[in-house]
């Protein structure tokens, strides 16, 4: 695959930083990745040369387990993940199996399409494991890439939930009401009511700890992080049960993506249609913005590397 645009993901940082340990070390990063296919192998008929292709988080998984004969890849103990497992997209050449390659619709752009990739794809995943009822509202905490997708989502598959936003900065803030968030506050702030369901995005654990007694009876609070830095683990310890999980609140992790759901991401971003915010820098700018991910800089939507020049 010749790659023309690699979307930054906070756990590219996880990576490179140590977070999530890679089998081996160099590893190139990166996993929401778009280009052509440059050649192909084998007797692989699902893809040509030429096609403009996608390839996510999952790289690849056995396909032989109860997981995923259940449909359930993301679980597989055999899943690898692109950009750890093996080399990823902040590259001009990568390789990967053709039944985990995902074809790009004509009518996203290169660089609206990286985003939906990982951002959206587990963002769709977290919609749909936060079991949101309609009329109740959805709580976001954070309001990164992820986040912005799916308020986009949110509104249109739930159309008369309000969405509340916790953000650490006011730029972020903005942002959420710009996008048709209800309300928007920092993550200490009371919202107008309490929440269904609430999607964590955040890489710390006190956004947590501040928001969960946001949530009403039997809601549940999804949380979509492969890793939580352990600097402030001790904000743990604030959690109450009777005030945090009393009266059948609940709390989730999301693990991974499957291939279902990137392209079903990719094919609702058409239908409804979402187009993420980007900001597109070239390839040799990449420690710049992981840089900027590590002190937390606020910025709007995803941040996606130039690397050839595809569309």
């Amino acid at each position: 695959m010749l790659i023309s645009v690699c979307g930054v993901c906070r756990t590219d940082l996880d990576v490179v930083d140590g977070r999530i340990s890679a089998p081996r070390y160099p590893v190139i990063p990166g996993h929401q990745v778009v280009g052509c296919v440059a050649e192909i192998s084998g007797t692989v008929t699902s893809i040509r040369e030429g096609d403009r292709v996608g390839i996510a988080w999952i790289h690849s998984a056995c396909g032989e387990c109860r997981w995923c004969r259940a449909g359930e890849e993301n679980l597989c103990p055999y899943f690898r993940s692109t950009g750890c497992d093996a080399d990823g997209g902040y590259a001009e050449l990568l390789t990967a199996p053709a039944t985990f390659v995902h074809q790009i619709p004509r009518e996203l752009s290169d660089s609206a399409a990286a985003p939906l990739l990982c951002a959206g794809a587990i963002g769709w995943r977290s919609l749909r494991l936060a079991q949101l009822r309609d009329d109740f509202p959805l709580g976001l905490v954070g309001f990164g890439a992820s986040a912005h997708i799916v308020l986009q989502l949110a509104r249109r598959k739930h159309p008369d939930s309000p969405i509340f936003v916790f953000a650490r900065s006011a730029r972020e803030r903005d942002f959420a009401r710009e996008l048709g968030a209800t309300w928007a506050g920092e993550f200490a702030a009371e919202p107008p009511e309490l929440t269904g369901a609430m999607i964590d995005t955040t890489p710390a654990w006190r956004p947590v700890v501040e928001t969960l007694a946001h949530l009403a009876p039997g809601g549940r609070f999804v949380i979509n992080a492969i890793r939580k830095n352990d600097a402030d683990r001790d904000e743990l310890l604030r959690l109450d049960y009777a005030r945090d999980l009393w009266m059948e609140r609940e709390i989730k992790s999301v693990a991974n993506v499957t291939r279902a759901d990137v392209r079903e991401m990719l094919a609702v971003a058409v239908e409804i249609p979402i187009r993420p915010t980007v900001e597109e820098v070239p390839l040799g700018r990449a420690n710049e913005v992981l840089g900027a991910m590590r002190t937390g800089a606020a910025k709007r939507g995803a941040t996606v590397l130039r690397i050839g020049n595809g569309e």
